[in-house]
């Protein structure tokens, strides 16, 4: 057994020691298998909640009505999770009750597809009902059972296959994918929020235009948001090697930037967060600065220097002339005379004294212009040179200010 299962080996010997079953599930087991870094290690039991709050001093009620209680051991969480079947699905989302069982193979029968229903015990056997390593070893992503099932119990589901074609670089089930084509519509049960997250993931996967592609060949683009844009279209972003990109940012500027389409009104559609609009709409304005007029200081000044790098990447995705070396592109930032208004000799409080004036809106147009002037390099960024400059022009300055 080796990390990070050695450490939650306490948490699965407890449960046994009190006479339950418990066994390490899911995710964590599947990246095992592929010798991919492991993320949160989940366990699964048929102890029943309030047993498990019993057996352990430090524990989280995060889902206690699902069977789900996090267990705090030597700092560290884990998501242990009481084998259960489901009910109905009301709302493709979410089953309309949960009852507890005591069958590891029942539990796995309710995972979405066959790499994420295997379980591993304490020894590292691996318990796998559904030939899930079959298929990891195919390189395919199949659902548990019916597919049509699966995804009108949660039809986020079609979005999840799409991304794990993405992140692994495996392809789909003839059968899978015949359902998403038929059944794309149940999205709209789902909230952008979640679909959000998986279209994420998918674009910063490890194979990006595959998981596109597959999009395009179910037609599943028709009921994202401000992706309606017919099968033509679509599958031109398809060509392009997302993979290069390394921040979703950049992933958001250069849609945007393909699609041609608002930048306000697309990202609202996907329901992102203000400040990571502002980031893409920042980019975005400096790609579309960058293509038209080359580097200069301004789109320099303006970026800052991690988005330049990001814009970078972009331009060097579309084949643009206008990339830089990286190294360069670093040079050239690095020597601005300045890098933000802070950065300038003089406060407004200065110029104030100097001109004799109350603050007012001339007041940050008139630092504009100063920052500008030095930026440019027709300015000398010293209190002494801007002084003078301000004197020199103060007629003329309080006419146009």
């Amino acid at each position: 057994m080796k990390e990070p299962f050695v450490h939650p080996l306490f948490i699965i010997h407890t449960l046994q020691q009190a006479g339950h079953e418990a066994y390490f599930v899911g995710g964590a087991v599947r990246d095992m298998i592929l010798q991919r870094k492991v993320g949160d290690v989940d366990i699964a039991t048929s102890a029943l909640p309030d047993d498990v709050m019993s057996l352990f001093s430090k524990t989280i009620h995060v889902g206690i009505e699902h069977g789900t209680v996090v267990v705090l051991h030597e700092g560290e969480q884990y998501e242990v999770t009481t084998f259960r079947s489901e009910g109905e699905y009301e709302d493709f989302r979410r089953p309309a009750s949960v009852q507890f069982i005591s069958s590891l193979v029942e539990d796995l029968k309710r995972r979405d597809f066959t790499i994420n229903a295997m379980a591993m015990n304490e020894k590292g056997e691996i318990i796998d009902p559904f030939n899930g390593r079959e298929d990891l070893r195919n390189q395919l992503i199949r659902t548990v059972g019916n597919p049509e099932e699966r995804f009108h119990e949660d039809a986020l589901r079609m979005m999840r296959a799409v991304r794990f074609v993405s992140q692994l670089a495996f392809s789909i089930s003839d059968k899978t994918k015949r359902a998403i084509s038929e059944h794309g519509d149940l999205l709209k049960h789902v909230s952008v929020e979640r679909i959000t997250i998986e279209f994420e993931k998918l674009l910063l996967g490890k194979r990006p235009s595959l998981a596109l592609a597959l999009i395009a060949d179910t037609k599943l683009y028709e009921h994202l948001p401000g992706l309606d844009i017919g099968e033509e279209a679509f599958r031109r972003l398809c060509k392009y090697d997302w993979m290069m990109l390394e921040d979703i940012s950049e992933c958001w500027t250069l849609l945007l930037y393909l699609l041609g389409v608002d930048p306000d009104l697309f990202l609202r559609q996907w329901k992102l967060a203000n400040r990571q609009i502002k980031a893409v709409k920042l980019q975005l304005g400096g790609l579309e600065d960058v293509l038209k007029n080359g580097w200069s200081k301004e789109t320099l000044y303006q970026l800052g220097e991690e988005s330049a790098l990001r814009v970078n990447r972009v331009l060097q995705l579309v084949r643009s002339t206008n990339y830089l070396h990286t190294t360069l592109l670093i040079s050239r930032y690095r020597e601005l005379p300045i890098h933000s208004m802070k950065e300038l000799a003089i406060t407004g409080q200065d110029v104030m004294t100097w001109l004799d004036r109350k603050g007012g809106p001339w007041l940050s147009t008139l630092l504009q212009d100063i920052e500008k002037k030095v930026l440019n390099g027709e300015l000398q960024n010293s209190k002494g040179s801007i002084k003078e400059w301000v004197q020199s022009c103060k007629q003329i300055l309080e006419e146009r200010y």
